[in-house]
């Protein structure tokens, strides 16, 4: 069974087709805000266009159009195909990463560079994989306040490292690829964006 992951909620464009725990072909470039027009031509750079059984899309949090450009191609391709179409985290995925490795330790925290100066940060623990708190958009200063974790990953993990002033970081955007390492709980997310925090619109009184 084959699956076509999607991750464009940051500024990289990612995808990968899957068998199992097998990548079949990826493709990852770092796009900023390109990734409307880049996407749909990177699935079709895919073996059999990316064609699969399965969708998997990165429903956030992180930029707001790239999460929405991501969600609507994985549904337009679900219907396509009649394939389910089912969504992931990316700070999960950035944690499912770094925690795969043998010599990583048993919790650390994932940031992601937000809106109007504050990071989305939520801590994760391993063996077994978990989330080790709730997700939230904060300032690096308020970060550095509550997250004690010694590894921060992530395109906002220097920001809370410098903000704390101790610990390590280790810039990095979220891989499609890397979809294969997370546990089946955190692959069934509903294909809604998870935004992170309120919009920035407000209704009109």
């Amino acid at each position: 069974m084959r699956t076509l992951a999607i991750e464009t909620a940051t500024a990289a464009c990612s995808v990968a087709l899957l068998e199992g725990a097998r990548v079949v072909a990826e493709i990852h470039e770092v796009v900023g805000r390109g990734h409307a027009e880049r996407l749909i031509p990177m699935i079709a750079e895919l073996p059999d266009r990316g064609r699969a059984d399965i969708i998997l899309v990165d429903c956030g949090p992180g930029s707001f159009t790239g999460v929405r450009v991501g969600l609507a191609a994985a549904r337009a391709l679900g219907l396509a195909w009649h394939a389910p179409v089912h969504g992931f985290s990316s700070l999960a995925l950035l944690a499912g990463y770094a925690l795969a490795d043998d010599e990583a330790p048993d919790m650390l925290a994932a940031a992601l560079t937000g809106g109007h100066g504050e990071i989305f940060v939520q801590r994760f623990a391993a063996r077994p994989f978990r989330e080790a708190g709730a997700l939230a958009s904060i300032t690096p200063d308020g970060a550095a306040r509550e997250v004690a974790d010694r590894l921060v990953i992530g395109s906002g993990a220097e920001s809370l490292v410098m903000a704390r002033g101790s610990g390590e970081a280790r810039p990095s955007l979220p891989r499609a690829a890397d979809v294969r390492l997370l546990p089946a709980a955190f692959t069934g997310l509903a294909a809604t964006p998870i935004y992170g925090r309120a919009p920035d619109a407000k209704p009109a009184a």
